[in-house]
């Protein structure tokens, strides 16, 4: 919390917030300069924060070489490792992150939120990667293009890690979430970070860079920390780089002017400011459950982190029919339900704004809001009475301390209500007359993160959700149905996108392994299938293969990872196929679809020659052309992937089949890995009758 008004000798006192770059711990020279933080409940001065003297070429130039150079030694799964292994750490040291957050006004709920959040980030990450990526360093994205007519020359898409550093500007609300959120995806993709937290929280994301670095689990290069001002670090980038920011929209604005991103390259995201809705069906009268959900809902993202959400509800929607019985319905639960104070108190569940500063701008916007037409249906901008640390209640005096501000508009066409946000505990609720007005209405935000839809009717469901997706980057559908299981309308997960269009800064962060990508470059790569091969590290249809039988004398199912080489194949000799083979498919698996059993109508049929193979049949008899019986160094079938059948078998045809070696994927902590064979089955005439992959564990 900045303040010009400690005295000389209290600063000498106060700890400096370090900066964690090129690998060592740094403080200015000086200590007694810089911006002082403070306590959110008590205002006690907590520390200072500077970079005065802080060389940003060095440690952008530290993530771009010792950064790149350690973590290129690493594959995709290797990183997601490291990913679980610093969960599972920071896991057991939570507590001290609880105590340093309190600070910022948090509740132990709000801690968690965004703490426990920031963790489960980095588990979601060390899961999917090691699921969805390959063991490698190179994404292939998308199908084979074959380019020239005897295969001899091809093309596809690979991504492949950009080669500079992440630079992630953070905001005060999630000190730790929004580090983490932000740290995973880049760090498995192979990207250095160098992450600034804002400085009235950042405190709480050194913390926790403390105990990271501590852990001794990440490469050198693969983190560092800058806390305090970082007013010239973008002119240090170029193309090689990114930026992922999260803050207001002037502060975006001005970022995204800079000569460096317009002309120079660098790849920039942000996450802005966000006047989300929360739209309550007409259906969802007082008694149903969809009105209490939405209700307890409104609350809950009023209150949170003290409404400090970039996701939370700015705006309700409702049918001017409910209007009161909604007021009214979230006034009580608010008097019934939140106690406002110091979170280190028993009971508290409401806590102080971040700051002074983030104080005094939350009760401006109010009061623009108010008159600009906004009425004051629950609530008050007075200092209200705050429960203690030691559980005397008193009036708020030196903490950020607010209570919940419901403001309802008998205008919902205010341009104030669509246009200025309050970002602290303050929600307003405007009227619709139609479900087509709601649509208008949620639009009018500009664009924003996160929209919820309460209604338990499909139709309406339908209706607004196809109005209003492509003005918000998610939308929350919460009826009786998932009402408890629901993350919440103000929770992004790491499994889905968080960003949104117009208002909300047009980015795109989480998502899977999207957000992955978004750390890479997409690149199209042409020429044979040798060298796209020898590229991607897998099989591509018309490169070399070695037929182990005839060159080795070995099945290639004798081979263990260890020896097995991409490219290893067996070609079977042909089978004939009866019609006896086939009747006897038919009476012994049930399946008689009348293409395998009745010649007449067979031949009616525009696909077959008469009575033809079942598919599944001729799966089976692959199976056995190409299997090797004796036990190891194969342990299991464990699927078949993209197949498609081509040319129908007829009786007196004949089969065989080519499966080769096409991508081999060690796992890191067990001893096998998994094989996707490519499987080719063709007919007499070597026409393809069949192609699909085949996916085995196989002992290292």
């Amino acid at each position: 919390m900045p303040s010009t008004t400690v005295p000389a000798a209290d600063r000498q006192t106060l700890k400096i917030v370090p900066s964690f770059v090129k690998d060592s711990w740094w403080v200015p020279a000086d200590t007694h300069k810089g911006t002082e933080v403070r306590d959110a409940s008590t205002g006690e001065a907590l520390a200072t924060v500077s970079t005065e003297g802080l060389d940003l070429t060095e440690v952008v130039n530290y993530g771009r070489t010792t950064g790149q150079k350690e973590l290129g030694k690493l594959t995709f799964h290797q990183r997601a490792l490291k990913l679980k292994e610093l969960a599972q750490y920071l896991n057991g040291r939570r507590e001290e992150f609880y105590t340093a957050s309190a600070k910022t006004g948090a509740t132990k709920i709000d801690s968690m939120i965004d703490i426990d959040g920031g963790i489960g980030v980095l588990f979601t990450f060390g899961s999917k990667g090691r699921r969805e990526l390959p063991n490698s360093q190179v994404i292939i994205d998308g199908p084979l293009e074959v380019l020239s007519k005897d295969g001899s020359f091809a093309g596809e898409h690979i991504y492949t890690r950009i080669p500079g550093v992440a630079v992630q500007i953070n905001a005060f609300n999630f000190p730790v979430w929004g580090m983490l959120e932000k740290f995973a995806p880049a760090f498995l993709a192979g990207v250095p970070t160098v992450v600034k937290p804002a400085t009235p929280t950042g405190y709480v994301a050194a913390a926790v860079v403390k105990a990271i670095v501590e852990s001794g689990i990440l490469p050198d290069g693969s983190l560092q920390l800058v806390s305090g001002s970082v007013r010239t670090l973008l002119d240090e980038l170029d193309y090689r780089d990114l930026v992922a920011f999260t803050g207001s929209a002037s502060t975006a604005n001005q970022l995204k002017a800079h000569p460096n991103v317009v002309t120079g390259g660098v790849r920039f995201t942000c996450e802005t400011d966000s006047l989300n809705a929360a739209i309550l069906g007409p259906d969802a009268a007082q008694g149903t459950p969809e009105f209490e959900a939405f209700i307890k809902a409104v609350v809950t993202e009023m209150t949170a982190k003290a409404g400090q959400k970039c996701t939370a509800i700015r705006r309700v929607l409702v049918p001017a029919e409910l209007k009161d019985e909604v007021v009214t319905a979230i006034g009580a639960r608010i008097t019934e339900r939140v106690v406002l104070g110091d979170p280190r108190a028993e009971g508290v569940n409401m806590g102080a704004l971040a700051s002074l500063e983030q104080l005094r701008d939350v009760r401006a916007a109010v009061e623009a809001m108010i008159a600009a037409g906004g009425e004051l249906a629950y609530g008050s901008l007075d200092a209200p009475r705050v429960t203690r640390a030691d559980g005397s209640i008193d009036l708020a005096a030196d903490g950020a301390f607010m209570s919940p501000v419901l403001l309802e508009w008998a205008n919902a066409e205010a341009p104030e209500v669509h246009s200025l946000e309050a970002f602290g505990p303050v929600t307003s609720v405007i009227t619709y007359s139609g479900v087509a007005d709601a649509v208008r209405l949620a639009a009018k935000g500009g664009g924003s993160l996160v929209a919820s839809v309460c209604t338990n009717d499909p139709d309406i469901a339908r209706e607004l959700v196809t109005g209003i997706a492509a003005h918000h980057g998610r939308v929350h559908l919460l009826n009786r149905e998932d009402a408890r299981s629901t993350t919440g309308h103000g929770s992004p997960v790491p499994h889905l996108v968080h960003g949104g269009p117009g208002r909300a800064g047009g980015g795109e962060e989480l998502g899977g392994i999207r957000s992955v990508l978004h750390h890479m470059q997409r690149t199209a790569l042409q020429g044979s299938p040798n060298m796209l091969t020898a590229v991607t590290g897998v099989w591509h249809s018309g490169a070399d293969r070695n037929f182990t039988m005839e060159t080795e004398g070995e099945h290639p199912f004798r081979k263990s990872l260890t020896t097995l080489r991409i490219g290893d194949a067996i070609r079977s000799e042909l089978r004939t196929v009866s019609l006896a083979d086939i009747s006897d498919f038919a009476n012994s698996t049930g399946d008689t679809f009348y293409a395998h059993t009745n010649q007449e109508a067979a031949q009616a049929n525009p696909f077959f020659p008469g009575i033809v193979a079942h598919g599944y049949l001729l799966l089976s008899w692959a199976a056995g052309l190409f299997v090797e019986p004796a036990p190891g160094p194969v342990l299991a079938n464990y699927g078949l992937e993209n197949l498609r059948f081509i040319t129908p078998v007829a009786a007196g045809d004949s089969i065989r089949v080519t499966l080769t070696a096409k991508k081999i994927t060690p796992r890191e902590t067990d001893e096998y890995g998994e094989v996707a064979w490519d499987a080719l089955l063709t007919n007499q005439n070597d026409e393809i009758v069949a192609t699909y992959d085949v996916l085995t564990l196989v002992e290292k």
